[in-house]
């Protein structure tokens, strides 16, 4: 498959002077649901005697805590990945194909739970150990590094804007980059992104189009 509001003030007050790790703590703690567009791009590893790759996709985000979230990717191939709670949805409209896994025994360690999926910080440091990073490019920053030695994943950052005090404008997730263990990079960044918006009931609802093959793991 291819690579794929504001809310109560009070809340956020200490978020202007927090770390990384503070901001993600108040960000599971207090936006339940999230909207935003996204960017993604692949960075693959540099190979001697060429130039680096990059592939960029985009789409939409949604998510409501706990367990339940969508990736809609609409350029450059149209592909979705849905949770609704009991199960993981892949889907491929190139090829037709629906995935299907378990979600019980495939978010625990995945950046997913660590903007998403997960109900509280404690839930997050029982797959991740969790620490500050440095602030960069105007964002406060939480690395995140799995537990368990058995995935394919290397490292994660989260990074959070910034609460304006001039505006009083909750802070956001802002951008999501992870590094997996064949050193290949993708970088998510967040635009528009809502805070608590109400979502209909059946958002994270899939059903796999007519003829499509579905694959069950």
């Amino acid at each position: 498959m291819k690579r794929i509001a504001i809310i109560c003030i009070a809340a956020w007050a200490g978020m202007a002077g927090a770390g990384g790790l503070e901001s993600l703590e108040v960000f599971v703690k207090t936006v339940k649901t999230g909207r935003a567009d996204f960017t993604q791009v692949v960075t693959s590893p540099v190979k001697e005697g060429q130039a680096p790759r990059a592939k960029t996709s985009s789409g939409t985000f949604e998510f409501s805590r706990p367990n339940r979230f969508k990736f809609i990717y609409n350029k450059p191939f149209e592909q979705s990945i849905v949770a609704d709670g009991q199960t993981l949805w892949l889907f491929d409209a190139d090829l037709n194909q629906v995935t299907a896994r378990k979600q019980a025994s495939t978010l625990g360690s995945t950046p997913a739970a660590l903007i998403a999926a997960a109900p509280d910080l404690r839930a997050l440091q029982a797959d991740f150990t969790l620490a500050d990073a440095p602030d960069k490019d105007g964002l406060q920053w939480v690395a995140a590094t799995p537990k368990s030695k058995d995935g394919q994943l290397q490292t994660v950052r989260v990074g959070f804007r910034v609460r304006d005090p001039a505006t009083n404008q909750a802070a956001g997730l802002a951008a999501l980059e992870i590094l997996d263990s064949f050193g290949q990079r993708s970088l998510l960044t967040f635009n528009r992104f809502e805070i608590n918006p109400a979502l209909p009931g059946n958002s994270f609802q899939f059903k796999a189009p007519p003829g499509a093959d579905i694959i069950r793991q």
